[in-house]
């Protein structure tokens, strides 16, 4: 069982591993968003290595999670639920209403273990297929 931290981390640690896991075939510079340094931003720390990332971005009480992403070599061992949990308690302790998130049409089975839900809004962007998905926060 490895020793697994989440902290907030700087908009450009999160670069590498969006690249790496999201969109490889673009450019580097194609991972960076033009708002980076107005969300936060949580790397998740696996035996002191930064092993997943995920940003979060805020407009008034809702909150859109972007750029979730966990080095393929340890996708599937739990690293992407701990970061998820991690947003949504952060989220709930800033009296949220809302998350939401772009989810890739491919994943989105993995979002609802956390209770999200889709909405009627799909998109395709950079060869994937998108839907919004979204849950509720404030019972």
């Amino acid at each position: 069982m490895s020793l697994v931290q989440i902290e907030q981390i700087f908009p450009s640690l999160t670069w590498r591993i969006r690249h790496e896991v999201m969109y490889p075939e673009l450019p580097f510079d194609s991972v960076k968003l033009p708002d980076d340094f107005d969300g936060l931003h949580f790397g998740l720390y696996a035996d002191h290595k930064l092993t997943g990332v995920v940003s979060l971005f805020q407009k008034g009480d809702v909150y859109q999670f972007r750029k979730l992403a966990i080095l393929a070599d340890v996708q599937k061992s739990g690293y992407g639920s701990q970061l998820m949990n991690y947003i949504l308690d952060f989220c709930k302790i800033q009296k949220a209403s809302k998350l939401w998130c772009n989810a890739r049409v491919n994943a989105k089975e993995f979002y609802y273990k956390f209770g999200f839900h889709e909405t009627e809004k799909t998109f395709f962007k950079d060869g994937y297929d998108f839907v919004v998905m979204e849950r509720d926060l404030q019972l």
